[in-house]
């Protein structure tokens, strides 16, 4: 059996005003990410993975776990030419093109995605091959709302979620089979959710 806790890193200035991540930056968290890192309640798990970006390793140190291994599976998607937009400022500029292409980036199987950036199938393939080595036992992932709405569809076929800032996502597998334990667990109530695993 496996317990997996995906963890979307604190708050980022970017976060903050609704804008995509934008291609090149690696923005440290903002003093209230700081506070909500800080605030972190982290299961004793026996693996401790993160992205390699920034706010994913910072948010992974101030919650005060073991340093994690990286691994670039772990990174949010390429949005391309959405990088650095708000959703309003992209269909101010496109239209109703955004739509296509964030549906796109959310289908597994699609061969399309943003302009510029992954399609779909190239994003899931590389969280698909993430969870598939992940073995037996416990595991924290300190990673992007991105990879963790992927892995939820990839997983329980969840197709679309809010995942929040510095929220906890539990998922366990036994005996191949996935399902969904917690979504957005925090301070107390991912301690009860954690420790009664």
């Amino acid at each position: 059996m496996l317990d997996l806790y995906l963890i979307r890193h604190a708050q980022t200035p970017r976060n903050a005003e609704g804008r995509y991540p934008a291609r090149g930056e690696d923005p440290a968290l903002s003093a209230a990410g700081e506070a909500q890192a800080r605030a972190l309640p982290l299961p004793g798990a026996e693996q401790c993975w993160s992205s390699p970006a920034r706010r994913c390793l910072q948010t992974a140190a101030l919650a005060g776990g073991p340093a994690p291994r990286v691994s670039p599976a772990l990174l949010e998607a390429d949005f391309g030419s959405m990088a650095g937009q708000t959703w309003p400022e992209l269909e101010a500029l496109h239209r109703a093109a955004p739509r296509h292409w964030i549906d796109a980036l959310s289908d597994p199987d699609s061969p399309d995605g943003p302009p510029g950036g992954e399609s779909g199938r190239d994003f899931h393939g590389r969280v698909r091959s993430w969870l598939g080595n992940l073995p037996d036992g416990s595991c924290t992932a300190f990673t992007h709302a991105g990879v963790v709405l992927a892995s939820l569809r990839l997983t329980v076929h969840l197709t679309a979620a809010v995942i929040r800032p510095a929220r906890i996502t539990h998922l366990r597998r036994a005996g191949g089979a996935w399902w969904l334990a917690g979504l957005n667990l925090e301070s107390s109530e991912a301690q009860e959710n954690i420790w009664a695993s």
